[in-house]
């Protein structure tokens, strides 16, 4: 497990840089997560490290299977200086924490929510999955595991989480594509949905 996170997280200085903070929290039953910020120009970027220890069970499963199955960490990137965004390293934490806690395998195109605001002021308490690949490359492990994804969270306002719900997530980017939304803009609104 730590070999697999040593190795996650020379990825994420790669791609990155180096974190200008790191923050680190523990649930009850569950092995420590921690949040890495990266500032680059006007983004900072949040990215957890501890998600991808243990592969994500299919939660129908009588038994999880300590090697193979998905793994993935999270990455958060909004604009500086615009809110207080630091705040965002708890719920962060907690939505890397849902597959050990709630046996939840987040993948692209996935909803969380973590039932309040992602920090102050926040008009968003859920994010959208989005696919991996593009900031931070997908890690290959060594067989049978499966590779570590780097999944950037798109977040969501209430009302367009309930139209991605009817719409599904690519209505919904496509929407937002359409329209020129600045998704790392902290403070934006929704986008129009009629």
């Amino acid at each position: 497990m730590g070999e697999i996170l040593a190795l996650v997280e020379a990825r994420l200085l790669t791609a990155l840089g180096e974190p200008d903070a790191r923050a680190a929290v523990t649930f009850l039953g569950t092995d420590r997560i921690e949040v890495l910020r990266f500032v680059d120009g006007d983004v900072v970027r949040y990215a957890t490290l501890g998600m991808s220890a243990q592969p994500m069970a299919d939660p129908t499963a009588v038994l999880a299977d300590p090697v193979k199955g998905p793994r993935a960490e999270l990455v958060l990137s909004v604009r500086a200086g615009l809110a207080d965004t630091d705040k965002a390293l708890r719920p962060l934490a907690v939505l890397a924490a849902s597959p050990q806690v709630e046996g939840v395998v987040v993948a692209p195109g996935a909803s969380l929510d973590v039932g309040e605001p992602l920090w102050p002021g926040a008009p968003f308490s859920s994010v959208l999955v989005a696919e991996p690949g593009g900031l931070v490359e997908d890690l290959e492990l060594d067989a049978p595991m499966d590779p570590v994804m780097f999944l950037p969270l798109l977040p969501m306002t209430p009302n367009e989480a309930a139209w991605k719900r009817v719409r599904g997530a690519q209505e919904l980017q496509e929407r937002w594509l359409s329209h020129g939304t600045d998704l790392r803009d902290p403070l934006r609104g929704s986008v129009p949905l009629d």
